[in-house]
């Protein structure tokens, strides 16, 4: 039994103090946690509103509503198995495919049903499929920016087709506003999520934050069968019985993709694996008859990293891996591949553009070593908090023309100008010339004057 300090019992229902001081969303820094709580409070007040203002809902509506609710509440029990391995195999943005239902909601109903449902929604799929993985404090979050998301493409919806949107015929004004509203819905929900990324993030990346195409696409094509399911009820109920079938297979080969995506990359580093890396550079190699340039093939590896390992341990040479594999992908291109070969071996594939000759390349690789020799790495181990600088790698390389190699020459080439930076007495880089005729040429290429 606990009492509080005057000696009486606490009150039932009454939180102490340090239960609400304690919890995660105040770990979180004061740049994030304001913009943060300040979209939680008015996903509130704008939905609670209404009903302050004494609007009551139609039975219409509620019928509606419950017809939407209980095929969203059916889609997450017959899917949460595939939701649970997506998470399971992908901590990026999530598309978790409920704006089905919240986005015809948005058409469909008020605000406050609209937001009522997207809260109810969010809530079983998360306590369903995503609790643990997903802290509480991050799912109030999302909560709020599906329910604004709602709100806006809502009103944009009624703004542009103030008529009854739920009576058929479904006429052009009425496509329009659905074209908008998913528009809006789609930017809203991405800018929110989208701003909270870029706030937390000690490196600005707007490209990581908005997420790739793929996620992107996903999101439009579940706000487009959201307003195939919001047009069918408007027809018959009955029709949104067609939507389930889609939506399922929609969700399973999302799930295939993520699986493809994880078994392409490595654990440690994020880079791609060795097998995805070949067959990706084999593809780009193929194509690149294509550009008007040469490319190059590098192979990097990490000086004594054996000794990291025996001196801290595995998890200094797990967080050198990664900090190694995050500064090469600062170093590239979009369009250029790199990749984990295993142990601390990493190799790129640098794209060629009609400007490139082989003194480019070898600048490129020249300034990827000193990037990885300016770097401090900092590791926790039971011991405290230590670190890591110094570091060196020895690279090779091997410069392709436009008639098309096979990759394993490419890599025999650069692998071979590696061990003789390695003789040369590592911490440098040596270029091996690849001829036309796929034939080697012996030696290396001298760095250029005053570079190295």
């Amino acid at each position: 039994m606990t009492v509080e300090r005057d000696g009486r019992r606490p009150r039932a229902g009454r939180l102490p103090v340090s239960a609400v001081s304690s919890w995660p969303v105040w770990g979180m820094p004061r740049r994030v946690l304001a913009p943060v709580l300040l979209v939680e409070l008015t996903a509130l007040l704008l939905t609670v509103a209404p009903g302050v203002a004494g609007v009551l809902p139609r039975p219409t509506d509620l019928r509606t509503l419950a017809i939407v609710g209980l095929l969203g509440l059916a889609h997450t029990e017959v899917a949460v198995r595939v939701e649970r391995q997506r998470r399971r195999v992908t901590e990026a943005l999530h598309v978790d495919l409920t704006s089905v239902w919240t986005f015809a909601a948005a058409l469909l109903l008020p605000p406050t049903l609209a937001a009522l449902l997207a809260v109810v929604l969010q809530v079983h799929i998360w306590r369903r499929a995503w609790y643990p993985r997903v802290p509480l404090f991050r799912q109030l979050f999302s909560i709020a920016t599906v329910v604004l998301a709602c709100l806006a493409a809502g009103g944009v919806a009624r703004s542009f087709a103030p008529g009854a949107f739920g009576q058929p015929p479904i006429g052009l004004a009425e496509l329009e506003s659905i074209g908008l509203a998913l528009l809006t819905y789609a930017v809203v929900n991405s800018a929110l999520v989208a701003g909270a990324i870029l706030l937390s993030a000690p490196q600005q990346d707007v490209a990581g934050a908005i997420g790739g195409w793929d996620e992107n696409l996903l999101e439009i094509a579940t706000l487009c069968l959201g307003a195939l399911t919001a047009i069918g009820l408007t027809i018959s109920p009955y029709l949104t019985g067609f939507v389930l079938p889609a939506l399922l297979l929609l969700h399973r080969a999302v799930l295939v993709r993520h699986l493809q995506e994880a078994a392409d990359t490595d654990v440690k580093t994020g880079l791609l694996n060795a097998a995805a890396w070949h067959g990706r550079a084999e593809d780009e190699i193929r194509r690149a008859g294509e550009r008007d340039g040469p490319g190059a093939v590098l192979v990097i590896d990490l000086d004594h990293f054996k000794r990291i390992n025996d001196r801290h341990g595995h998890v200094a040479g797990d967080a050198v891996l990664a900090a190694v594999a995050d500064a090469l992908r600062s170093e590239i291109r979009e369009h250029d591949l790199v990749g984990r070969f295993g142990g601390e071996e990493f190799v790129v594939l640098l794209a060629g553009s009609p400007d490139d000759t082989e003194t480019a390349f070898f600048l490129v690789a020249e300034r990827i070593r000193r990037r990885i020799r300016e770097l401090s790495i900092e590791f926790t181990t039971a011991d405290g908090v230590h670190g890591i600088s110094g570091l060196s790698v020895s690279i090779g390389g091997a410069v392709h023309p436009l008639d098309g190699h096979d990759v394993r020459t490419l890599l025999h080439v650069a692998d071979t100008a590696l061990y003789a930076a390695k003789r040369a007495g590592r911490d440098t880089v040596h270029i091996g010339l690849q001829l036309p005729d796929q034939r080697a040429r012996p030696g290396t290429m001298a760095p250029p004057a005053g570079e190295h």
